[in-house]
């Protein structure tokens, strides 16, 4: 192993190193340069910090990847679930007044008239019949509202649906290097907030 000696102006050594008059390091038999030495120090460095941020792209690309997926999962059941609630209750609702309009505007004429064309003895039995039936569409139409209003089933459809399209728009950002990651990662934080009712799905 060669011993470091600081070299002054007037050759005197010592065993620590240090700088001498050519500003450079002397070991026993060959001196070695202060920039090379910085530059042998640093080497290495950017490539590092590349490759740090190429994972870090990586991970977080999977990150977005495995949200829009919970998304997408959570939408293929939320909206079929929205679409049936919301036709319950509005042919509920059609039904309800289209059979109390009836009796209301054509009074017992009209019952008289079912009456006869059913062969009913009594045309009681038509008005009883349509109050019966409306009221079983008034409470369909009502329990259907009321289900999809308490879960917010709606809000949370469409707030699913825009994080997904946010998500996708931050996924191409990201791809193309169109985005800081720093900024990336708070992005898709303020996302993801959005849509925090929509559980992770199950790891296979």
């Amino acid at each position: 192993m060669c011993a470091f000696r600081e070299e002054s102006g007037n050759g005197a050594g010592s065993s620590r190193p240090g700088l001498g008059s050519w500003g450079s390091l002397r070991t026993a038999g060959c001196r070695i340069p202060l920039s090379r030495r910085a530059d042998t120090i640093g080497e290495g460095t950017g490539d590092q910090v590349m490759d740090e941020t190429s994972d870090t792209r990586q991970r977080l690309s999977n990150r977005i990847d495995e949200k829009q997926r919970d998304l997408q999962s959570y939408l293929g059941r939320e909206r079929p679930r929205r679409t049936r609630l919301a036709s319950i209750s509005i042919v509920g609702s059609a039904l309800a007044a289209a059979f109390t309009a009836g009796p209301a505007v054509g009074g017992t004429g009209f019952t008289e008239t079912v009456a006869n064309v059913f062969n009913l003895s009594d045309d009681a039995v038509v008005w009883r019949g349509l109050c019966l039936l409306a009221v079983i569409c008034s409470v369909a139409a009502a329990l259907a509202t009321n289900f999809a209003t308490s879960r917010s089933v709606a809000d949370r459809v469409s707030a699913a649906e825009t994080a997904s399209a946010q998500l996708e728009g931050l996924q191409v950002s990201l791809n193309f290097g169109h985005i800081e990651i720093d900024e990336a990662v708070k992005l898709y934080q303020q996302y993801a907030t959005q849509v925090a009712f929509v559980e992770a799905s199950p790891t296979r």
